[in-house]
């Protein structure tokens, strides 16, 4: 069968998953007892209003890199068409960085009787540029009592995200290639988000979430559904971290950065798509093992559901194409009918499941640091015929220093290495095929990267 070159191939923002560059991200602060919203450091009050954040730049000096590669540059990598390897390709070394800014502006009243009423607003810039256009980081409103817990609206982090990146992934070198990882979604723009106040458990503190989105409402015929559930749990050194996302209807996608929106950056091709639907039950846990040694850990369960492949519009330039993930291109899906006549699918989407884990130390001695980590992202089980990523694994480990010189100013040296199973696509749980790293794992099988940054936190 032949697959014209799509004009939009994917949804812009979602074309941005595959983008095959380093995306060291930090997100400063991290949640108290799963109640604060944003990092209190250099904090700047002006009455009842709060503004803080940070300011990163990163250099990195990556060996065996191919950042650019395919054949469809931009071009997602769940396409046959961005599968081939483009002729002529530099293959070497590649010098990448990249500057962050984040600020938080928060707002908090007092309204009696234990009741707060509080807003947040927050927004990311990556190189002078909005991180993820037409979605905010922070954008919301919330009603909390200390004796029966917080209820917020509006836009928010999902926690999947948000302590994958910070602290799991970030003190221990691996925050994207952990939390922009999997089947799970990262920005919430209309959600609902309900947290208890702090339990006694075991005599521990615990804490319990539950976050609701409805995503795009433009979608009539494949609604989108999105649940997070959360705990967490604290006793002395030990923070225990667990949740599970359930979503129905959004982009499939493998990036766990991602906005949860609908299925199709345009609704007007509602009824021309199929149900799609992706998980993660996600468990994370750190253990501070003496004054200046810490241990962490994560594990996570992906499950995608598979979207078939399906011509949304023909136009002379090329067929504009939905979000496909898992396909079989140019096989077919037989389905029956309740009345026993079936049907066949072209192109279809096949479910799939996949296990990544995670784990590093991280030790502290006056204003000096040090850590080392990694990030396994596996290989996925599927009855997909056609190779999609699923026979590949992905390996990351890092080492890094840092130094404290106070004031919110941090300064590191970071060095890592990426090893693939094999040559071709890359894990179905990374976005691209040379996400993260610069790597290209049809290229290479493996490659290495130094490089240094500073972070200013106020």
């Amino acid at each position: 069968m032949h697959h014209h070159t799509p004009v939009f191939a994917a949804p812009t923002r979602a074309a941005r998953s595959q983008a095959l560059r380093v995306r060291h991200a930090v997100q400063a602060g991290a949640l108290a007892a799963a109640c604060a919203i944003a990092p209190q450091a250099q904090a700047v009050d002006y009455g009842p209003f709060t503004l803080n954040g940070f300011v990163k730049a990163e250099f990195s000096r990556v060996a065996r890199a191919c950042s650019d590669c395919q054949v469809a540059p931009g071009v997602g990598k769940d396409y046959l068409w961005a599968d081939s390897v483009a002729a002529g390709k530099r293959f070497g070394t590649e010098d990448t960085h990249v500057v962050l800014a984040q600020p938080w502006l928060g707002v908090k009243f007092d309204l009696g009787k234990g009741f707060k009423l509080s807003g947040l607003v927050s927004q990311r810039w990556r190189d002078g540029k909005v991180d993820i256009p037409g979605f905010w980081y922070d954008r919301n409103i919330a009603l909390s009592h200390e004796d029966y817990g917080r209820v917020a609206v509006g836009a928010m982090t999902s926690r999947a995200w948000s302590l994958a990146d910070y602290p799991y992934g970030n003190d221990i070198g691996v925050s994207d290639v952990w939390a922009s990882s999997g089947a799970g979604y990262g920005l919430l723009g209309h959600a609902v988000r309900v947290t208890s106040r702090v339990l006694d458990v075991m005599e521990g503190d615990l804490v319990l979430e539950l976050t609701y989105d409805q995503g795009n409402r433009h979608f009539k015929v494949h609604k989108p559904r999105f649940l997070e559930l959360y705990a967490q749990y604290r006793k002395g050194d030990l923070f225990v971290d667990a949740i599970y996302q359930d979503s129905r209807n959004g982009t499939p996608a493998a990036w766990g950065h991602g906005p949860f929106d609908g299925p199709f950056y345009d609704p007007a091709a509602d009824a021309k798509l199929g149900q799609s639907g992706q998980s993660i039950a996600m468990l994370m846990a750190r253990y501070r093992v003496s004054a200046p040694l810490e241990v962490l850990g994560g594990i996570r369960r992906n499950r995608w559901s598979g979207a078939h492949a399906v011509v949304v519009q023909t136009q002379p330039r090329g067929d504009i194409w939905n979000s496909p993930f898992n396909v079989d291109w140019g096989g077919t899906m037989v389905y029956r009918n309740a009345d026993g006549s079936s049907y066949a699918v072209p192109n279809p989407g096949y479910p799939a499941v996949s296990v990544d884990v995670s784990g590093g130390v991280i030790y502290r001695t006056g204003a000096w640091s040090a850590h080392t980590g990694f990030a396994y992202l596996g290989e996925a089980r599927t009855k997909n015929p056609s190779e999609r990523g699923q026979r590949n694994y992905a390996l990351v480990n890092t080492l890094g220093l840092g130094y404290d010189f106070g004031n919110g100013l941090k300064a590191y040296g970071l060095a890592g290495a990426v090893q693939y199973k094999r040559i071709g696509l890359s894990p179905m749980s990374m976005p691209g095929n040379a996400s993260f790293t610069n790597v290209d794992s049809r290229v290479s099988r493996h490659g290495n990267w130094i490089g240094a940054g500073a972070v200013y936190t106020f």
